[in-house]
């Protein structure tokens, strides 16, 4: 086994490793599997780059929808849904905004061979946030317990993916978070850093909501949560629509949680990112103060 790798035995021990330093692409998690073969299967995963794979998916202990938002993702499709498959066993939403380079072709292809597959197709480009509510109407009226955002580039390692879920067992939303202890951004120039932070500093002066990561776009939502919210009302897009979600659950009473991630810029295809997303969260935030009302704090259902 490569000496980077190190064994831990659950999800709670391994929050612990990555906040003191240790990169999760390192970590072997038993979460009750064989020693032996949970060794040997991170060992031929990093072998081939797709990180310290179990030995199995790891079980989930909710019912659980992974909602991908895609536009022209045709090279990270199928790498970015088998990867989540080998890490946890949940299932997936497609939303692809009618990309003309035929990723919702192959979103319905995977969907025919895989009934955990689901696939929305929409007319057009209509924003990241609307693909979400959309996803969080369909985990509601199906039945989920959990509802996670997800890019499809692979800038969110899926073997994060079973931490964030595992640890919304204490808080109604995890937020997978590059500026906490043990995250960090990989990849990005001095004017994209610049950019995030300087949106991240903004946001936590103005809205004093204690996120230290508020444009995150990895996250677990507990679904019931989301549908006591008014989601009708929500209008924004992009970097907006995550400083605008995660402020109406902390406004609503609701648990976050942030636990570090290392973000890493795309693997394939251009960045979503514009001048028009970035001056939306700028005009947004001063106006989230009087346009979310407070609610009491609200319990973990036991």
């Amino acid at each position: 086994m490569p000496q980077d790798l190190q064994v831990v035995a659950d999800f709670a021990t391994a929050e612990i490793a990555v906040r003191g330093g240790i990169d999760s692409a390192h970590l072997i998690v038993l979460n009750g599997q064989n020693e032996i073969a949970a060794r040997a299967a991170a060992e031929q995963g990093a072998a081939t780059f797709r990180g310290p794979l179990p030995a199995r998916p790891h079980p989930c202990p909710w019912r659980t929808l992974v909602v991908i938002p895609t536009y022209n993702e045709k090279d990270n499709l199928l790498a970015i849904v088998t990867a989540i498959h080998s890490y946890l066993n949940v299932d997936l939403l497609i939303v692809d905004d009618g990309s003309p380079d035929g990723t919702g072709q192959i979103a319905d292809q995977l969907a025919a061979r895989d009934a955990r597959i689901h696939v929305l197709h929409r007319a057009g480009k209509q924003g990241l946030g609307t693909a979400y509510i959309k996803g969080f109407a369909f985990a509601a009226q199906h039945g989920y317990e959990r509802v996670c955002e997800m890019d499809a580039d692979f800038s969110h390692a899926p073997w994060d993916l079973p931490r964030l879920v595992m640890a919304s067992k204490e808080a109604q939303l995890v937020i997978g978070s590059r500026y906490v202890q043990g995250g960090c951004t990989i990849g990005w120039d001095l004017k994209r850093r610049l950019l995030s932070r300087g949106a991240n500093l903004y946001t936590r002066c103005l809205l004093s909501s204690g996120i230290r990561d508020n444009t995150a776009g990895f996250r677990c939502f507990h679904v019931n949560a989301l549908q006591q919210l008014d989601l009708s009302t929500v209008r924004a897009q992009g970097y907006a629509f995550q400083i605008e979600m995660a402020f109406r659950m902390v406004r609503a009473g609701y648990q976050v949680r942030e636990i570090p991630i290392h973000f890493v810029d795309r693997f394939a295809g251009k960045s979503k990112m514009s001048g028009k997303i970035a001056r939306e969260a700028l005009l947004l935030v001063p106006t989230l103060r009087f346009k979310v009302k407070r609610g009491r704090k609200t319990p973990l259902p036991t």
